[in-house]
């Protein structure tokens, strides 16, 4: 999976400071690509209008969206954001989490 976060400048960098720290507490660095862009073609193709923004992308099923723009979230939001679309391999009782899985299962049972 790979998160693309969209704009530039002070907010865009303060944005990149909090999504690390959020993967990093759920134990996801190693599971998703993190990127950035200002691209403006990008940004017309998924509607973007205000920076900063975050989107999520997934090639395995072409899919591309917009979560947010115009805001940077709290910390906390975006850490529950994270563990209800990736899952944590750190959550309780050793399972993948809710979600997407941890990534790392190869028999599809999880730990």
């Amino acid at each position: 999976m790979i998160i693309k976060l969209v704009g530039e400048g002070v907010e865009l960098a303060n944005l990149q400071e909090l999504v690390n720290r959020s993967l990093a507490e759920l134990g996801l660095l190693e599971l998703v690509t993190l990127e950035t862009t200002a691209d403006p073609a990008y940004k017309m193709e998924l509607g973007i209008t205000q920076n900063p923004a975050l989107c999520i992308e997934e090639s395995s099923i072409d899919f591309k969206d917009m979560i947010f723009e115009g805001v940077v979230p709290e910390k906390s939001e975006l850490v529950s954001m994270f563990a209800s679309i990736l899952g944590s391999p750190e959550s309780e009782g050793g399972s993948c989490g809710s979600g997407g899985g941890c990534g790392s299962c190869s028999t599809g049972g999880c730990h």
